[in-house]
């Protein structure tokens, strides 16, 4: 073997290292896939749904951080919901001219005075082109709450 094909020794602590992270890593992202918990009846339960191409997850609560992004439960009365959404826009250029997706990033914020326990919620996003549109649903789909988009980049 010649010098530039010789193996280079692997130090030990990144040897013994390598099969944790082998483990870790795994068990950490199966948690991110988890059962959703049972509702509390004594909380109203928001689901989140988006596009299936999108990103939509909850983010904070009465300015608060969520601890799960895949929904909100709130204690009955007035809240503030705000979620991250992204979703992708063709620019639409044609044979190939400025054809690049982009993605955009918002923050979907709603507030609703009147969240009852026991209660199921829809908070809805999607996009029309560049303009993310949102809403806030009772369990038979009425819209309770238009959302509104800050932050978008």
């Amino acid at each position: 073997m010649t010098p530039a094909h010789r193996a280079v020794p692997v130090p030990k602590v990144i040897a013994m290292r390598l099969p944790l992270a082998a483990l870790v890593i795994p068990l950490a992202l199966a948690g991110c896939a988890g059962p959703l918990p049972a509702p509390d009846p004594g909380m109203a339960w928001v689901d989140l749904q988006g596009q299936v191409t999108d990103i939509f997850m909850s983010d904070r609560l009465d300015r608060k951080r969520t601890p799960d992004g895949r929904y909100f439960q709130v204690p009955p009365g007035s809240h503030e919901l705000e979620a991250r959404y992204e979703f992708e826009v063709s620019g639409g250029g044609g044979w190939g001219l400025d054809s690049d997706t982009q993605t955009i990033r918002c923050t979907l914020w709603v507030r609703y005075e009147h969240f009852e326990a026991g209660q199921r919620y829809l908070l809805q996003a999607r996009s029309l082109g560049f303009t993310p549109q949102g809403w806030l649903r009772d369990e038979q789909r009425n819209i309770l709450a238009e959302a509104e988009f800050r932050h978008c980049y």
